[in-house]
């Protein structure tokens, strides 16, 4: 088979995840919330309209400007929460104190607080640190 074949066949080998974006009314600082939660690095062409951060295995982690940009709400569904991410991490508990003082703020509805937390970032995505 073909890799452009379009029969439904498994076409796994072909399709890699290159790159996930946020929208958000600031990339610029959306993505230095990130940068400093991660360590990833800035992508160079980095701007007002797009910012991207890079990861060792060239997975990008992109914020783009939207006008009226709408944060989603966690847990209800009045503005969906359209997408989160989740971060594995050695210590929970350190992981969330560090990301508060980054910014982070912490919904009231923790579905399972001894595996992961649920926090948002300064433009309201949820994300997830994970114990592991």
């Amino acid at each position: 088979m073909s890799t452009g074949d379009r029969s439904g066949g498994d076409m796994a080998a072909t399709m890699r995840l290159r790159a996930i974006t946020l929208d958000c009314a600031d990339p610029l600082a959306l993505a230095a919330f990130y940068q400093r939660a991660t360590g990833l690095e800035p992508h160079p062409r980095s701007g007002a309209d797009f910012a991207g951060l890079l990861g060792a295995d060239g997975l990008l982690i992109g914020f783009q400007r939207v006008d009226d940009y709408r944060p989603p709400r966690w847990s209800g569904q009045a503005v969906p929460q359209q997408c989160h991410l989740d971060f594995a991490v050695d210590d929970l508990d350190e992981a969330e104190s560090r990301l508060l003082r980054l910014g982070a703020s912490r919904p009231d509805h923790q579905p399972d607080e001894g595996r992961w937390r649920v926090l948002n970032d300064p433009t309201g995505h949820p994300f997830c640190p994970v114990g592991e």
